[in-house]
């Protein structure tokens, strides 16, 4: 035998238990979700284990070509063919109807992230707050602030110079002069800002916690308006009936952007661009259902708020609206078993 066959044996079992310590974790972690699957089923897992689940069988497929390409022992090799075939059917074998991925997106996906949320959610809601209390208190010193806050075509001659008579018209007149047009640009308005808040969350989520204090700058702002001239609870009761709906929609967009922005900026033991994959699959389901809640808004704006004039009425609306979402999300509920 040549000296250099006495050495390449031991090179390439050195080489192969390298090869197992640097992989064999996910191996081992892609294993405990199969496992975990065919017990039970994918109900058994969390959203960020069924985000991880390809991940790893990616991982997996890739371990096995160059156990192949590399000549390693042909037990790894049947093991890991094994377990990718566990993983390909489990992942593409069957797929679940769409009408059962729908329903589980609203019965469970949807609820799961916006609760796994619940920290960012909360840092929105006081960021906007403290922009609406800034807001207030800064058109109340001196009216001049309601102009540089808030953008000409968005408060459409409602102002610090209008009259009151003026206001009260404009929350309880018809939708003839004007009051559609301007219920459009708002949904128009808040739809962006939603939307933008979640986009730019990955700028370490300055943008998205900007953006929060200028919606609430601008709330602030129209309260200043209509509040020392007796109409702030109308104006409340005229915004709750979409306002509760549209404004839970930012907050939550917000929250999912500031979810974004902290992987970016604390990533941990992975690179930037991984943390913010990760962070944004979840943060992704709560804005598909962000754009649901606009919808219902839209809606509730285009039609509801134009034929209720009552202001006891709309306010019952809008208190019954914020109900239901804080039910839903946060209410807690048996996990039932997942049949798709």
């Amino acid at each position: 035998m040549s000296p250099a066959g006495t050495v390449a044996s031991p090179l390439l079992e050195n080489s192969g238990a390298r090869f197992r310590a640097a992989r064999r974790v996910d191996w081992e972690r892609l294993e405990t979700l199969l496992d975990r699957i065919e017990k039970r089923s994918a109900s058994a897992l969390s959203n960020e284990d069924l985000f991880e689940l390809p991940v790893l069988y990616r991982a997996t497929l890739s371990s096995l070509s160059v156990a192949r390409e590399t000549s390693l022992d042909a037990d790894l090799v049947a093991y890991l063919e094994a377990l990718s075939t566990r993983a390909y059917f489990i992942l593409y074998g069957v797929h679940a109807p769409l009408h059962t991925r729908i329903a589980r997106f609203f019965a469970r996906d949807w609820p799961e992230a916006v609760r796994g949320l619940w920290r960012e959610t909360l840092v929105s809601v006081a960021i906007t707050l403290v922009g609406a209390i800034a807001g207030y208190f800064l058109v109340l010193a001196d009216p001049a602030w309601f102009y540089a806050i808030v953008d000409g075509g968005y408060a459409a001659g409602r102002d610090p110079s209008s009259s009151a008579e003026a206001l009260r018209e404009a929350l309880h007149g018809e939708a003839g002069n004007g009051l559609a047009v301007f219920a459009a640009y708002l949904f128009t308005h808040n739809a962006q800002i939603a939307i933008m808040c979640f986009a730019l969350g990955f700028a370490f989520a300055a943008p998205t916690i900007l953006l929060l204090i200028q919606n609430g700058c601008v709330l602030g702002a129209f309260f200043a308006v209509y509040g020392p001239k007796g109409l702030g609870l109308e104006l409340a009761a005229w915004l709750s009936v979409h306002g509760t709906t549209e404004l839970f929609a930012i907050i939550l967009a917000g929250g999912a952007g500031m979810r974004i922005g902290m992987a970016v900026a604390f990533p941990g033991r992975r690179t930037r661009l991984q943390s913010a994959v990760q962070a944004g699959r979840s943060a992704a389901l709560v804005m598909l259902g962000v754009v649901v809640m606009l919808v219902v808004a839209g809606s509730l704006e285009a039609f509801v708020r134009q034929l209720v004039s009552n202001d006891i009425a709309r306010a019952t609306i809008g208190a019954t609206m914020l109900l239901f979402w804080l039910a839903y999300f946060y209410l807690p509920r048996r996990s039932g078993v997942d049949h798709g």
